[in-house]
Order: structure tokens, then sequence, then C-alpha cells
């Protein structure tokens, strides 16, 4: 009888409760440790018992590609027709999964003009087991991830695909469109101007792609509207009974069921130390205020006997004394600055503002307005503001007009929110670092896919410098030797401030160049276009390591592929994988060098004592310098999953207390 109406009726998507998720509980130690013994049985599991299953599937994928690939159109679309009533009636099985990876691997081909390869075969097996992949850069994640959206949502699964931005979700939906189309799948994508209305419509496609922070607001204005479950039951089982045509009543999502998130390390881990925040704003005059009474307070205080700054943790601490003296200099003040507790907060947040964040790196005053750049990818994050009043006081400090502050609605952390898809998967290019923190908060394993081609990536020796100055003239010598014998040249930056210093020194030596940070972000499609060309030298931030690709010429191949160069140590290591992985994509030549110095910002976050040590000794080997640079990078990396965790138990706890009206979401 189901048959016969699926049949029928093309397809008709089968019945689900009201907006389906994943409950979500917080687990004890006990449920965390058994979650993490699971885990490391299942990742043994993903590597050594994985690749024989993968060999065995691949075979029987293979095999029903051959005999799709002699059809003709009309038998092609027949057979589709028929494979979308199985997997819908079927499911996700090991029988289902074939058939449509092999229904979507010959749709890529005859709408495309390309067939998946065996390990992207592998990669998209491996996420409809719900798994985090990890790909080289260059191995065709996109097209991999189609073919597991495609197959989730032939069975009938409405799938998320999660990018890190606006631009990626457009570009790979419209690359994939027609494939999904030819399938008989809908496409919908999320951007940042998409009204409500067409934001519903996006979501009732088969296959909607998005970036993480559209996705995650769009959840959580849902349920600030809609309330959690038990919350309001009478007003949910109302909304069943009416269907899907209630106009605005009817939430923008339906559920979620499946996700695919692109460069998942980046949006699960990397974004998960940012809560997600819908809020009102204060008054701006007020804000301006006590903004600059708080700086001048703090400006007055002493480091060493008022504060001290740590930092492994980019973080300020009072002490005892300098409390004594924020009470004496407001003593005859009123309003905030008569708590002792809450004035002790706010100089501590105007002390940050003075002395950890710092413009080029955190932050740019772009058109008289503080917009934050995002440290992970370089990218200027327009729409984001620092909570708790920071925004407010790095306005101050940099005498821009002052805005109100953004006062919490709701709330809710990346953690949360992608454990509640009832099936989730992922891929990224650089995973290994945090496996273990993916499998305990996600419930993530990750498996490893061997790229297509072997890598012919050439690394030199580190070099380590006493002086930025001596680093940079390195890296200009270097480029210069580079292009010489006809090679592209990459050279990768930190911050905005360090791509500007290798800038100036690029351009002092006659080097032309291409510049690619927040600031030129408009150009970065232009720049990138041109990055491969022979003698080309293009300076880069984080954003040149995700999402895009450097297409070289022939000549450049040739005379040995593009060549990076790394100039500073990121507080994570992926990152610093990701922009060595621009070069040597898909079996070409390419080489890595890395030039650093002794006055780097990384090395800030270690015992400042010892590095102006090593720069008064005569000689410091690049062993000795080299495990300044590990321990610096495992310090930072140890501290951001402290805040992560930390995160998440204020998340908790912050939902424990109000969890009598409903909580924050």
């Amino acid at each position: 009888m189901r048959a016969t109406r699926l049949q029928l009726e093309g397809i008709t998507p089968p019945q689900t409760r009201f907006y389906p998720e994943r409950k979500d509980k917080d687990p004890g130690w006990l449920d965390e440790a058994g979650q993490a013994a699971v885990g490391r049985v299942a990742r043994l599991a993903a590597r050594f018992i994985s690749p024989f299953e993968d060999s065995f599937e691949l075979q029987r994928i293979l095999s029903l590609s051959r005999g799709l690939a002699m059809l003709d159109e009309a038998a092609f679309d027949a057979k589709i027709r028929e494979a979308r009533v199985t997997l819908r009636l079927a499911g996700l099985t090991r029988t289902s999964i074939r058939l449509g990876i092999a229904l979507a691997r010959e749709a890529s081909f005859r709408t495309l003009g390309l067939r998946q390869h065996k390990v992207q075969i592998r990669g998209a097996l491996a996420m409809l087991r719900g798994r985090l992949i990890e790909m080289d850069t260059g191995e065709g994640k996109t097209i991999t991830a189609g073919l597991a959206a495609a197959v989730a949502a032939m069975a009938g699964l409405p799938t998320h695909v999660i990018t890190v931005n606006n631009y990626l979700a457009e570009r790979d939906a419209q690359t994939l469109r027609p494939v999904y189309a030819r399938l008989g799948l809908s496409t919908g994508v999320i951007l940042e101007k998409t009204a409500p209305d067409e934001r519903r419509a996006a979501y009732r496609c088969d296959i909607t792609y998005g970036s993480n922070t559209e996705i995650a607001f769009d959840y959580l204005r849902d349920r600030l509207a809609f309330g959690q479950e038990g919350a309001q039951q009478i007003r949910r089982k109302l909304r069943r009974v009416c269907g899907p045509g209630g106009g605005e009543n009817v939430p923008v999502m339906r559920g979620l069921h499946f996700a695919i998130v692109d460069e998942a390390d980046s949006v699960l881990v990397d974004e998960a130390r940012t809560p997600l925040i819908i809020s009102r704003q204060s008054n701006p005059e007020d804000e301006a205020a006590w903004t600059t009474r708080a700086l001048q307070i703090a400006r007055a205080l002493k480091r060493g006997p008022d504060y001290k700054v740590i930092g492994d943790e980019r973080r300020v601490e009072l002490t005892e004394t300098g409390r004594e003296t924020i009470g004496r200099l407001v003593a005859n003040e009123a309003g905030l600055w008569e708590s002792p507790i809450r004035r002790g907060e706010v100089i501590h947040q105007a002390l940050t503002a003075l002395l950890i964040f710092k413009q080029g790196e955190h932050y740019l005053v772009n058109d008289g307005k503080v917009q934050i750049v995002d440290e992970y990818s370089g990218r200027l994050q327009p729409d984001r503001s620092w909570s708790d009043g920071m925004h407010q006081l790095i306005e101050t400090k940099e005498n821009v007009e002052v805005t109100g502050q953004n006062l919490s609605i709701a709330r809710m952390t990346y953690q949360r929110l992608f454990r509640r898809y009832l099936k989730l998967a992922g891929m990224t290019g650089t995973a290994r670092e945090v496996t273990g923190e993916l499998i305990s908060v996600y419930g993530l394993v990750t498996q490893r896919i061997p790229p297509n081609r072997p890598s012919r990536l050439r690394f030199s020796m580190p070099r380590v410098y006493r002086t930025q100055d001596r680093k940079w003239r390195a890296v200009v010598a270097d480029a210069k030797a580079e292009i010489n014998r006809g090679r592209a040249v990459l050279v990768g930056t930190r911050s905005v401030a360090a791509s500007y210093a290798v800038s100036a020194a690029l351009t002092a030596a006659g080097v032309a160049h291409r510049l690619l940070n927040a600031e030129t972000d408009a150009e970065g499609a232009a720049i990138i276009a041109q990055a491969g060309q022979a003698g080309q030298v293009t300076v880069a931030t984080n954003m040149a390591g995700r999402g895009v690709d450097i297409a070289l010429a022939p000549e450049v191949v040739a005379a040995g592929g593009l060549h990076v160069i790394c100039t500073e140590r990121h507080d994570a290591g992926r990152i610093d994988r990701q922009l060595a992985g621009r070069a040597g994509r898909r079996g070409e030549p390419g080489s890595v060098s890395i030039r650093l110095s002794l006055e780097d910002p990384l090395l800030e976050v270690i015992e400042a004592p010892m590095t102006r040590i090593l720069t008064w000794l005569p000689f410091v080997g690049p062993a000795m310098a080299l495990r300044l640079f590990d321990r610096a990078q495992r310090q930072a990396e140890k501290s951001h999953a402290r805040m992560r965790k930390e995160l998440v138990r204020q998340d908790r706890r912050l939902n424990q207390l109000l969890s009598f009206t409903g909580g924050l979401e």
C-alpha cells in the first residue's frame, strides 16, 4: 500500500513528528568516560576495519556504476525513479546506499562530466555512516559531499550541507544543483539576506546549503518563537494538526535530520569558542559614558601591583591591590561603580580591551566601525560583536562611534546545536589534532581517506631568526629565488598587520605582489585566480587556506609547482597544515618553507624572560628554538580547548538555572 502511494504521488516524504531533533542531555562523568571508551574503539575500527569494508562496498558500487553507464537517458531516468522509491522505503541500508551512490555518481558524470574517484566514494560511504572524514586539500570534498547528500535526500532525509561562509554555500549549491535536479531532488540556499518566507522554502527543499552562522541562528530563532520540547505542547499539537500551511506560525526550519559539515574542524572546534546569541540593543549614550570612564581607570592602573597579564591564556587578572586602587579612584561615583564585584568585572574587561585585543590582529577599524577579524580564517565578520561590553570598550579605545550593547535574549553553543542533529557527518583536511574532542563532544569518529594520487609536497628545514626584520628579509629572498625559477609563491601570514609588514618588505625589494587579507576580501576571487601564474607572489592571511583553489599554470607545474612560505606559527597546528596544504594538491609538485622569528606573537603565550634569554645568547640552535614554538603552540591549543569546555559548562549551568522558564533558547 505504501509503495503504491509513493509511486502514484511522486515520492511523498514520509510523515514525521513536529521538528524532529535529538534530545541533548547533559552527560555525567560516567557517560563521558563511556563515550570516550566507545569512541576509541570506533576510531580503531575506522582505521583498521573500514578500509577492508570499504573495498568490498567499493567493488559493488563500481559494478553497479558500470551497468548504469550503459543505459540510455530514458532508461537511466526510469532507474532513478525506481531507485528513489526503493530508497524511501528501505532507508539507508547497505544495499540502498550502494545503489544511491552509483546513481549519484552516474548523474554527476551525465550533468557535470565528472565521475567521483574511488577515494571520494569511500568518503561518501563514511559520511553516510555518520563519520567525519579527513581528506587532503584539493581532493574534491565538494563533490564527495554531493554523493552523500544526494543519497541521504533520496532516502527521505532533509539534508543540510553546512559551509563556513555564504560564498562557499552558494558556490557549492550552484555547482551541484544540476546533479541533484537530475536525481529529482530540489536544492535550496540560505544566504545572509534571504527573507523568512524564502528561508522556509529553502529548508523545505530536499537539500539545503547554508553557512553555519545562518543555519544556527535560524534554529535559535525557531526555538525562541516556538519554545522547547515540553514547554508548549498544546501549541505544538495544534501546529501538527494544522500542517505546514500556517505561514508565519510555522517554524522556518523543519527539524534537524542530517547535516554534512564542510571544514568541520573550523565549524565544530574553532567556532565553538563563540556562543550563539540573539540580542536586543542597549542605549549607545549610556555605553559611551561607562566605557570612557572604565578605560580612564584601566589606564591609571599599574602592571604588577594592580594587575598581571597571563600570556598563555590571553587574559588579565586583577590583584587585591588593584581592586583597592579601583575603589579609591571611584570612591565618590555612583551607579555601577558602587558595587565592588561589578566594577571589578568592568575594569577587567577594560584592561583586556587595552592589553589583549590588538588592531590588525583581532579587529580592524573600517568606515568608523570596529569589525572583528576571524583569527582562524582572516576574514572580516561585520555582523558579529563581542559580548559583555567588550565591543563598546574597543570602540571607545579606537575613538569611533559607540554602538549599543547586544543584550542576550536567546543563547546557545555550537556544541549543543550540532549534537541535536539526528545524524551528523563532516569533512575537513585537518582533523588529526582534535579527534578526541570531536568524539567526546559530538560522538564523531574521524576516518582518514587517502589521497587519490601520492603527495609530492616537499618541506624544507624550518629557520628561526632573532628579529622580525631578519625574518622578513629571508622571506623576500626566498620569494625572489622561487619566482626566478618560474614558480608561483604564496606567503602566508597570521594577521592583517603581518601581511602589511610582508607587503612593505616585498615592495622595498621591488618584488611585485598581490595582497589578500580582511581589508581586500572583496578582491579575493580575482587575486586567487592569478595566484598560480608564473612569477606571481601572493601575500595572504589564513583565508587562503580554506575553500579556494589555486589553479597552477602548466609552466608553473613544470617548474616545481606552488611554493608556500609560512611566516608564523598559528595558535593551532591545524591552521599551519591548512596553509601548507595549498601546495602539492592532487599530486602536483609543490614545496613549503617555514620562516619564524623569536619576536613572533605566538611566543607571547609563554614566559617572556625565556625568549629574551634566547635572543641574548650568541648562538641559538634551530632545534632549541623550534621546541620553544612547539611548547607555545601546545599551550595555546590547550588554552583554547579549556575555553571551549568552559563555554559548554557555562551553557549547561545557565540552562539548569533557567530551566523553570524554559531556558535561554
